[in-house]
């Protein structure tokens, strides 16, 4: 039998503040606290992360395993009471069952202690439109697309639909409707799910991933008639974001493409997680906001100049990654090892920071 039951160990994930656990055989049940990984108890046999794996899923409602043990992987949340909420990929690996857990806090999240700018919270007082929300896996996408959904339903009133897979921060009813719906939970895709969105009267739609080009074309579809569309993509920095989506369409839809996108994308929203000097995490991010030369940069194919405009725009809700990264090194909130490491031109940084 497993050494640890479940549940204690999930409080005491939540007790370090821990950002993820993981279950993974020929390794002791270990946290993510800070970046730094800590091990608790001896190494677990295969047989041990089967048996933790099961009592995640009867944590879940008695969920059937049937999804992990057919396709290699399954991705849903569960909530335990007066502990937290947690979203998992349980998977396949060297033939023995694996998680890894993140951990959700049950209130929703405070940009102000998150240090996520004001220039990146104004974008919900937008209307219309589409706003990206990007980086890699764990850059903290959707806790910042949490702020901006929070933010909206205190200040104005609509009807708010989120699609999320799975579904994490738990919304109230405030100002705004809030219905969530959870892939294959609620709704069999995110397709099915936006096309059934837009016949349930929505001001603001947060599509959770644009995953294949039906999706996309889709939600451009929802921001071009009067909707304010929030969803993500794992591509780094405004250009290649657009450059991404022009690219999933074949070659002779992308004119097409690239003049509805340049009519209705609103801002691009890029971000990493860096260790700060203290060892914590925080966010960084680029900026972009759609000025009448970015978008006849996109109508025009000349993406690539877009860097240079966010670098020497001078506007106050514009900033670039490494500018970003540069400020908070004057601030001495980081090392000049984390700018360099973090920079997408380290060369130019390293001038930068002379």
């Amino acid at each position: 039998m497993t050494s640890l039951a479940l549940p204690d160990f999930l409080q005491t994930g939540v007790d370090h503040q821990a950002s993820d656990i993981f279950i993974i055989s020929g390794k002791a049940l270990t946290t993510k606290e800070q970046g730094k990984m800590h091990s608790y108890g001896e190494k677990l046999m295969p047989e041990e992360t089967h048996q933790y794996v099961q009592m995640i899923y009867r944590l879940a409602g008695n969920r059937s395993m049937d999804n992990l043990l057919a396709k290699g992987d399954d991705d849903f949340s569960f909530s335990v009471s007066g502990i937290a909420r947690f979203r998992v990929n349980a998977y396949l690996q060297r033939n023995s069952l694996a998680a890894v857990i993140r951990l959700i806090s049950n209130t929703l999240p405070n940009p102000d202690t998150l240090s996520i700018p004001e220039e990146v919270m104004s974008l919900a007082d937008l209307t219309r439109g589409m706003v990206l929300v990007t980086g890699p896996a764990g850059s903290g996408k959707t806790t910042t697309l949490a702020c901006l959904i929070d933010r909206i339903n205190k200040t104005r009133e609509g009807h708010i639909i989120t699609l999320e897979d799975p579904l994490e921060y738990m919304h109230r009813h405030n100002k705004c409707i809030i219905s969530q719906r959870e892939i294959l939970s609620d709704t069999a895709s995110y397709l099915v799910s936006l096309r059934a969105a837009l016949r349930q009267s929505p001001d603001v739609i947060l599509l959770g991933e644009m995953r294949d080009h039906e999706t996309i074309q889709t939600a451009m579809t929802a921001a071009e008639t009067g909707h304010l569309l929030f969803s993500t993509l794992h591509s780094v920095g405004a250009a290649n974001t657009i450059e991404r989506i022009i690219d999933v369409f074949e070659p002779s839809h992308q004119r097409q493409i690239t003049i509805q996108l340049a009519d209705i994308l609103q801002a691009v929203v890029s971000q990493q997680l860096i260790p700060d000097v203290d060892g914590r995490i925080i966010p960084v991010f680029e900026i972009m906001r759609l000025t009448p030369a970015i978008r006849n940069m996109i109508r025009d194919n000349k993406v690539h100049q877009i860097d240079g405009v966010i670098s020497s725009s001078g506007q106050s809700n514009m900033i670039t990654m490494d500018q970003s990264l540069a400020n908070l090194f004057r601030q001495k909130r980081i090392t000049r090892e984390t700018a360099l490491n973090y920079a997408t031109n380290p060369e130019l940084m390293k001038r930068k920071l002379m």
